[in-house]
């Protein structure tokens, strides 16, 4: 029988106080989860957290943490995991910005991977002790459409979002014994401020009107629309749930159909 309850789970949100971090501590919360919310911006958690879904007797809360600044992120964490069970993270972090790989800087490289693929492990190492004596573990990771086709115009995010992808993948073979899960949710265009800055970009450096970029880019995408991220959300809070026990090592693209590998 199918059962998406999270009742009685915590779930560790990053990224967690807009676009889809903020649609998937929600999906989480109605499922019946605790949610733990981590960002940087201390008003804006205590919103989101007020937000959220407590009708099944849910506990909220909130970290303050930049992931520009890796060792914040542990200290943080270590502090939640001496009280408290993590059942469920959702690695999620904002995109660097765009711009061709020939003219980005070494500094551009090493800032993205200390925010995504070191701060993605600083969370992860943290909590799967306690998913391992729990025996109920997900790890789910946020990144994007580029690491099965390269996005023109992304050159960092592609390099960065590709080795999280690789590290996904090795802590799912080694983790899975433990009934841990480890699985990629790729986002395609999705209606976000990351989106509106890709749009912006583009038409600043092309000199195109934003309309026409965004129809330039709907052409793209079979859907003939952009996604939302409660629909990223989804898909996050069924590989979080019991029922997708046996998913392991994936990356799931949810696009519109617009990547264009099988």
């Amino acid at each position: 029988m199918l059962s998406l309850s999270l009742e009685g789970k915590t779930a560790l949100i990053a990224g967690s106080t807009q676009g889809i971090g903020f649609a998937s501590a929600q999906s989480l919360a109605s499922l019946g989860a605790n949610c733990v919310l981590i960002a940087r911006n201390e008003e804006a958690l205590k919103k989101a957290v007020a937000e959220l879904d407590s009708s099944k007797g849910q506990k909220h809360s909130y970290l303050v943490a930049d992931f520009s600044q890796p060792q914040q992120v542990g200290e943080q964490v270590g502090k939640l995991v001496q009280q408290t069970t993590v059942h469920i993270l959702v690695n999620n972090s904002g995109g660097p910005a765009a711009g061709p790989i020939v003219d980005a800087k070494p500094e551009a490289f090493l800032a993205a991977f200390n925010q995504h693929l070191v701060c993605n492990h600083i969370l992860t190492t943290a909590v799967m002790s306690g998913m391992k004596q729990a025996g109920y573990g997900r790890i789910i990771n946020v990144i994007s459409t580029s690491v099965k086709i390269p996005l023109k115009g992304l050159g960092v995010s592609n390099t960065i979002r590709g080795a999280v992808a690789s590290w996904a993948k090795t802590m799912a073979n080694e983790l899975g014994q433990f009934g841990i899960t480890v699985n990629n949710v790729l986002p395609g265009a999705t209606a976000t401020g990351r989106l509106d800055a890709i749009i912006n970009n583009k038409a600043s450096k092309t000199g195109m009107g934003q309309e026409e970029v965004e129809k330039e880019m709907l052409e793209e995408i079979p859907a003939k629309r952009f996604g939302q991220p409660e629909e990223i959300a989804s898909l996050i809070a069924f590989l979080a749930s019991g029922a997708a026990g046996y998913i392991n090592g994936t990356s799931i693209p949810v696009d519109g159909g617009r990547t264009g590998s099988i």
